[in-house]
C-alpha cells in the first residue's frame, strides 16, 4: 500500500493537472472569470489568464512526477491560499462569481459557499501534503 504522503502528493498533483486543463483550452474565458474576481488590475488579466494555468500545470507535473517535491507542494499551497482568499474577499464583499476552479464555462455565480468549503477542503488537502513533505525532510 502506498505511503500517506504519497497519496496526499499525488492528489495533490493529479488536482492541479485537473484544474489547469480547461483554462488552457478556453484562456480568454478565464481571463473573463478573472476579471470578476475584481483583484487585479486590467493590464495584469491577460497575462494571469495565461500564465496562471501553466503554473498549476508544472506544480501538478512536479507533484506527480515526485521532482522538487518541497518546493511543488510549498508552491501548490501558495497557489491554494491564494484561490481560497481571493474567493473569501469576493463571498466578503458579497459578490456573486463563477469560480473558475475546474471550469471556464460561462455559468452564473450561486455557490460561494460550496466554492469557500471546497477551495478550504483543498487547502487543507495541501496543508496536510506539505506538513507530510517538511516532516519527511527532518
Amino acid at each position: 500500500m502506498p505511503k500517506p504522503g504519497a497519496l496526499l502528493r499525488l492528489a495533490v498533483g493529479v488536482l492541479f493537472l485537473a484544474a489547469s486543463w480547461d483554462k488552457l483550452l478556453h484562456p480568454q474565458a478565464f481571463a473573463r472569470i478573472i476579471e470578476g474576481y475584481q483583484l487585479l488590475p486590467d493590464s495584469l488579466i491577460p497575462v494571469a489568464a495565461v500564465l496562471l494555468p501553466w503554473l498549476e500545470v508544472l506544480v501538478g507535473a512536479l507533484l506527480v512526477c515526485n521532482i522538487w517535491t518541497p518546493g511543488a507542494a510549498f508552491l501548490a499551497n501558495a497557489l491554494l491560499l491564494g484561490f481560497w482568499a481571493s474567493l473569501t474577499v469576493n463571498w466578503a464583499r458579497g459578490l456573486d462569481i463563477n469560480c473558475g476552479c475546474f471550469s471556464t464555462a460561462a455559468e452564473g455565480g450561486g455557490h460561494m459557499a460550496w466554492y469557500f468549503l471546497r477551495d478550504s477542503a483543498f487547502l487543507v488537502l495541501g496543508s496536510a501534503l506539505l506538513w507530510s513533505v517538511f516532516r519527511k525532510e527532518r
